[in-house]
């Protein structure tokens, strides 16, 4: 089958880009519609400056520490009576008098109860030591 043309002439193939510029044309009038413009308000905030040239104010800490079997030890001293009330008269006389909230640092063993730490983050609470902390370790990279 021969089907050059007999002219002797040979055409170029063409591409008839009128279909492709229609099916282009209905595809960005369906994104146009389709697409959901919110506007979201965002604050203008002028944030403060400041040097950091000065060293900054060193809190006091009062460590915590809770064991496996539940004992608590406020500043090495072991409380004796370990409800939330007992623990938080501990805190209350380990907080210094004069100066910062001192940060409460929480040591807990990593079997100790779970109770036992939040009854220790209740007593804080009750205390008025609104900066509490746990102390953890970093396990070794092998």
């Amino acid at each position: 089958m021969d089907f050059r043309h007999r002219s002797g002439q040979k055409s170029e193939p063409e591409i008839n880009l009128v279909p492709l510029i229609d099916v282009m044309l209905v595809i960005i009038i369906f994104l146009m519609l389709t697409t959901t413009f919110d506007k979201t308000a965002g604050l203008e905030i002028a944030l403060p400056t400041a040097d950091a040239s000065g060293s900054p104010a060193v809190s006091e800490e009062i460590i915590v520490a809770v064991t496996s079997a539940g004992e608590v030890i406020v500043n090495s001293r072991a409380v004796s009576d370990k409800s939330v009330d007992g623990i938080a008269s501990a805190l209350a006389r380990a907080r210094p008098t004069k100066g910062p909230e001192p940060v409460v640092v929480i040591n807990a063993d990593a079997q100790a109860a779970h109770q036992n730490v939040i009854n220790v983050m209740q007593a804080a609470q009750h205390a008025g030591l609104s900066h509490v902390t746990f102390a953890t370790r970093q396990e070794s990279r092998r």
